[in-house]
Formats: C-alpha cells, sequence, structure tokens
C-alpha cells in the first residue's frame, strides 16, 4: 500500500512538474510568436518605405494603407488620410454602391412602343425607349426590328421618336476636359445608346481608315454605318513605307470626324473610337435603318421625344444582369457604365436619372460602409473628374466592409487579376506582376490620369492570410509609376525576398495624357 502511494505520489509529482514545465514554456512561446509579429511588420514597414522612396516621387502626395482582411490589424500605413485625386479607383465606390442600391439582378430595359398596329399599319409614331443600356449594339437594334416585323407591322404612318427621358439630357459630367471628350472613354451619357464593340464603350463610334492607292485619299468606313456622323475625309496615302501623320478628330459639338494628314500604301487598317454628339438620335438611326431591311417603313423623320401612356410594348431587350455587367465595367475601367449607374441610382432612389440625384445617394451608402463624409468628394462616378477626392483609409474600408455582401464574390472576380493576359480577366492588370508570386493573386482596381496613379484591392500573402491594400499617388514627376504600386503588390504577396521581382517596367518621362491602359486598347 505504501509502495502504490509512493507511486501515486510520484505520477502527481511528474504531472505537476510537467504542468509547470508548460506554463513555464508557454509565456516564452507566446514572446516569440508576438516577436515574429512584430518582426515581419518592422520588415513590411522597412520594406514599403524603401518602395516609396522612389526619386519620382519626391513633393508628391502619397497615400497608403494595409490591413488584415480579417481582423482590420493595420500592417502599414503611409498618410492614409489624405485626401487625394482617386482617379479610376472610385469606381471601387460606384459599383459597390450599385450592387447594393440597384441590386446584382438589376437590368436595363430598352423597349418599342407604338398604338396598337391594324393591318400592318402603326398609325402615329413609334417609339424607341432606353434605360441606360450600354450593351445595346447594332446587333441588338437589328433583333428589336425583328421582332417588330415579327408583330406584322410594314408601315409607320409618323415619326421614330428617340426616348432617352429616363436620364436627365446632361451628357457630360461635371470637370470633365474639353480635350477628352472626343474620346471614347469620354462618351456622353444617354439612356438611349449604342456601343460600336464587345468593350461597351457606347456612344461611340469606330472609324476604320484604310490606305488607297498612292496618292489618292484613305478608305474611311464607320461601325455600326450611321447617317448621324459624317466623314470629312482630307487624308491622303502616301508611298508605301512613309512615315505615318494620320489625325482622327471629332470638333466639338460638331457630329462629323475629320480625318487628315497622310497614311502610308500597304499598311494595315487603323481603327479609332471617336464619340457622338447625342447618342440617342445616333442609336435611332441605326435601329431604323434595321426596320428598313426587315421591311418596315417609316414615313416620318428621327427625332427626339417621350414616350406617351397607353401604347403597347411590340419589341424589347432586357441587358444582362448587374452582377456580370460589373466585370468588363471594372477589369476594362469604363467610364460610361460608371456614369450610366449613377444615373440610374438616382432615378431609382429620387426618381430623377442625373449626376446632381445619384451622387448624394451614393455618398450616403458610403457613409454607412465606414467611409468618411469630410474626407470624400465625388464629382462623377468613373473618376475622370479631376475634382474626386477619397484617402487610402477610406477605400480600404469599403474593401474591407464589401467582404460581407451577398454580392461580393462577384464582384471580387469583377476586379482585374494581375499577370492574366485575357482582357476579360486581367482587365488593365494583364500585363502587370506576370511571372510574380502576385500574379493571379492580386484583385485590385487601378487608376490613371495625367499626375495621377492608384491600385487598391486585395491580396493573399505567402500565408495565405488576406490582405486589403489601397495605394494612390498624386503629382509625381514624369509617367505614371505603375512600378512603384507593383514591388508593393508583390512584396505583399511574396514576403521580403518578392520586391524585386515585379516586372512592370519603370515609367519614362510622360509625353502626352497618362490613361487607362484599356481606353487607348493597350489592354
Amino acid at each position: 500500500m505504501l509502495m502504490r502511494r509512493s507511486a501515486g505520489s510520484a505520477l502527481a509529482t511528474l504531472a505537476a512538474a510537467a504542468t509547470i514545465a508548460v506554463a513555464a514554456f508557454a509565456p516564452a512561446a507566446d514572446s516569440k510568436v508576438a516577436v515574429s509579429t512584430a518582426a515581419q511588420a518592422a520588415d513590411l514597414k522597412t520594406d514599403l518605405d524603401a518602395i516609396l522612396a522612389d526619386e519620382r516621387l519626391k513633393g508628391a502626395r502619397v497615400g497608403a494603407l494595409v490591413r488584415d482582411a480579417k481582423t482590420g490589424r493595420i500592417q502599414y500605413e503611409r498618410t492614409p488620410e489624405t485626401a487625394l485625386m482617386p482617379a479610376s479607383n472610385q469606381k471601387l465606390h460606384t459599383s459597390a454602391a450599385a450592387l447594393a442600391l440597384l441590386g446584382p439582378g438589376y437590368r436595363f430595359r430598352t423597349r418599342v412602343y407604338a398604338a396598337k398596329p391594324a393591318g400592318g399599319t402603326v398609325k402615329g409614331d413609334l417609339y424607341l425607349k432606353g434605360t441606360g443600356d450600354a450593351t445595346m449594339r447594332a446587333a441588338d437594334y437589328d433583333r428589336l426590328a425583328a421582332q417588330v416585323a415579327g408583330r406584322g407591322v410594314t408601315r409607320v404612318t409618323g415619326d421614330l421618336i428617340a426616348d432617352d427621358t429616363w436620364f436627365d439630357a446632361r451628357r457630360t459630367a461635371p470637370g470633365w476636359a474639353a480635350g477628352d471628350l472626343p474620346f471614347a472613354y469620354a462618351a456622353q451619357i444617354s439612356a438611349l445608346t449604342i456601343s460600336p464593340d464587345d468593350r461597351f464603350n457606347a456612344g461611340s463610334i469606330k472609324v476604320t481608315v484604310a490606305p488607297g492607292a498612292a496618292g489618292e485619299p484613305v478608305k474611311v468606313a464607320l461601325d455600326p454605318p450611321t447617317d448621324v456622323v459624317k466623314i470629312d475625309n482630307r487624308a491622303t496615302t502616301g508611298a508605301a513605307g512613309s512615315a505615318s501623320t494620320l489625325a482622327v478628330d471629332r470638333p466639338g459639338g460638331a457630329n462629323t470626324v475629320v480625318v487628315s494628314g497622310s497614311y502610308p500604301s500597304g499598311g494595315k487598317p487603323v481603327e479609332n473610337l471617336r464619340t457622338v454628339e447625342e447618342p440617342a438620335l445616333y442609336a435611332a438611326d441605326v435601329f431604323r435603318d434595321a426596320l428598313r431591311r426587315h421591311g418596315v417603313k417609316v414615313a416620318g423623320t428621327t427625332s427626339p421625344g417621350r414616350t406617351p401612356s397607353g401604347v403597347a410594348a411590340l419589341a424589347g431587350r432586357d441587358s444582362m444582369p448587374l452582377s456580370r455587367l460589373t466585370a468588363p465595367f471594372l477589369k476594362l475601367s469604363n467610364n460610361t457604365i460608371a456614369e450610366i449607374l449613377v444615373k440610374a441610382i438616382g432615378r431609382k432612389a429620387k426618381g430623377e436619372g442625373s449626376w446632381q440625384a445619384g451622387l448624394p445617394v451614393i455618398e450616403k451608402y458610403l457613409a454607412g460602409q465606414g467611409v468618411s463624409a469630410e474626407r470624400l468628394e465625388l464629382t462623377d462616378g468613373s473618376g475622370l473628374s479631376r475634382s474626386n477626392r477619397t484617402t487610402p483609409r477610406d477605400i480600404a474600408a469599403l474593401l474591407a466592409k464589401a467582404r460581407s455582401k451577398s454580392w461580393f464574390p462577384a464582384w471580387y472576380q469583377a476586379l482585374p487579376i494581375a499577370g492574366d493576359p485575357d482582357p476579360m480577366v486581367g482587365g488593365t492588370l494583364a500585363s502587370r506582376m506576370a511571372g510574380t508570386p502576385a500574379a493571379g493573386n492580386v484583385h485590385a482596381k487601378t487608376g490613371t490620369l495625367t499626375g495621377v496613379t492608384g491600385l487598391s484591392g486585395y491580396v493573399r500573402d505567402p500565408s495565405g492570410r488576406q490582405l486589403i491594400f489601397s495605394v494612390v499617388l498624386n503629382g509625381y514627376a514624369g509617367g505614371a509609376p505603375k512600378d512603384i504600386e507593383d514591388k508593393i503588390a508583390v512584396r505583399l504577396a511574396g514576403g521580403p525576398e518578392a520586391a524585386e521581382r515585379a516586372v512592370t517596367p519603370r515609367q519614362a518621362p510622360a509625353t502626352g495624357p497618362d490613361l487607362e491602359c484599356s481606353w487607348t486598347m493597350g489592354c
């Protein structure tokens, strides 16, 4: 018995000793973890500070913030509350608000209305009404015309009315520069519009210039064909191998495309996108031509107007849902879709499709997502205006809050993905960070204007932890230093040894305006 008690006492003593040993070692282990975490934070600060010490940022305004997506803990910050021009990082605000306020299933509707036809004749006017569908192309208007013909209609005694009254009549956002207005990234915003391509550059037309015989005029074609836009061809075909001096311009206020200069014989056709004055009349003209092809004759003119009550719907088309539209919107940084969404939000919330109605609704939504109203200034939905302001801290707050939303998976996938060459996956990051730990990892929105660049989004670090980051740079020297943003993203994705693996070339001094690569078809 004594021996059993002794054995039991020995076991108890050993257990106690083990407990003491564990207790003794536990604080040391915790301490090591704390030291390791602190060391990692110090390393990150050292590395990001070194990246942001680039000579091109001397005198620039720099804002940056990195936070743990799950815990919210700040990993790095550099003047994160500095109010800066966000450029197209602003589309994060607009897209999140649109998905929340309009809903992922929201669709834009285009309808054809008229008095009920009798014996194949519509007595009165035919109405083409839009609600802001940027995805409408010539083929879609052709299908609408086929639907009208399928109702037995062969004749319209009145006019074709282009109804874009779902939105107001202001065509460009406050703060847009006059020099931008001929180009597709600054197209006029209308509730009734048409896109010339599958990138949904609505409100623009494709101008293709091909050489003729040497000494002869060049050949110019419009797509889609329309009588609304005229061509003033002053350009000649130069000798084979000669330098191109070709210019394609649209003087302000006129629907005339002026082609001038010289283009060498044997050169490949060149495509340009140019905006159109009053896109509703442009869309209606394309639709009218489709009606003619389907055997429907409109006796009157094509003119703007409003659809009256009491008419019947003869044809219609609904767009893809907003959850799908968000992908081309964000990946290609489409300004027109951004502004259409602002007006659609205003129409739904206030009954008025305008910037004046929509922007305050977006601001109110953002305030509920942790975005400081005092630091936010919205002039448009796209970020093209240079009077917009926000901060990296507020961008990061929005990115964090979005993770809890039902629409987040679609939004996350709609962001450009680093290093993926497919423009509908990589988007404006298609040619950036390839071959680094950031490739296929970084999902982020780019932003580019002259003197302004930004990159904000999500990245997983080497441990698999998701980080939220926002880097916005204003007022730097030379061209947009995209390589600085990329080094930061690659460092976050790959750790200390990865920072120098970013492959975006160092930018040369600017020789013209800096723009998103998708606006110039460069990505």
